[in-house]
């Protein structure tokens, strides 16, 4: 099986190892119904995610530590020119990092980038936040014994060599479907 991967870059306003302050804001809200549609069919358990009931889910998953959930919202309507695309941190009703904060334009502020070939999988969703660089990564490595299926945020802080990796704790709900399309792409 194939795992795609996203990255997305988060915010930084906590404490977490490497010396590094991150603030993210995952936070588990609406969750996709379930395919089932029979009255009393078991229900399928949703990722949590801080989108609206009215957003598209870029991404979202809850990481293993801080307890938050990191997702990446999108209007239904978005394109290259219309809706938006925002990244979120922390939980449900207690969002810690919002980026951007205004929803105009905000195609512009991020980077998408894809690479696929037979048994991998690497997805990245790329953004700056005042010199913090955050990459959303879904990761697939089907060639290494065993295989590598890894998804979650990086973060970089301004000076600092080493990044600060947030690691979901579970498989994220993902649908990349037209980002390269919207977004400007990067190079592999």
């Amino acid at each position: 099986m194939r795992a795609p991967k996203l990255i997305i870059a988060l915010v930084i306003s906590g404490t977490c190892a490497a010396g590094i302050s991150a603030n993210h804001s995952l936070a588990p809200g609406d969750s996709a119904p379930g395919k089932n549609s029979g009255k009393f069919a078991a229900a399928k358990p949703q990722t949590k995610t801080l989108c609206a009931p009215n957003e598209r889910v870029i991404f979202s998953c809850p990481v293993k530590r801080p307890a938050k959930i990191v997702s990446v919202c999108a209007s239904k309507d978005l394109t290259s020119d219309r809706g938006y695309l925002q990244y979120r941190f922390g939980l449900p009703g207690k969002i810690e990092l919002e980026f951007p904060k205004d929803r105009k334009g905000t195609q512009q502020q991020f980077q998408y980038t894809h690479y696929f070939r037979a048994r991998v999988d690497l997805t990245e969703i790329n953004f700056n936040i005042d010199g913090y660089e955050y990459q959303v990564f879904d990761t697939y490595q089907g060639e290494e014994k065993p295989a590598i299926s890894e998804q979650g945020v990086n973060v970089t802080a301004p000076g600092k060599p080493k990044e600060v990796s947030f690691v979901c704790r579970t498989s994220p709900r993902a649908d990349y479907t037209d980002l390269q399309a919207v977004l400007s792409t990067g190079q592999e």
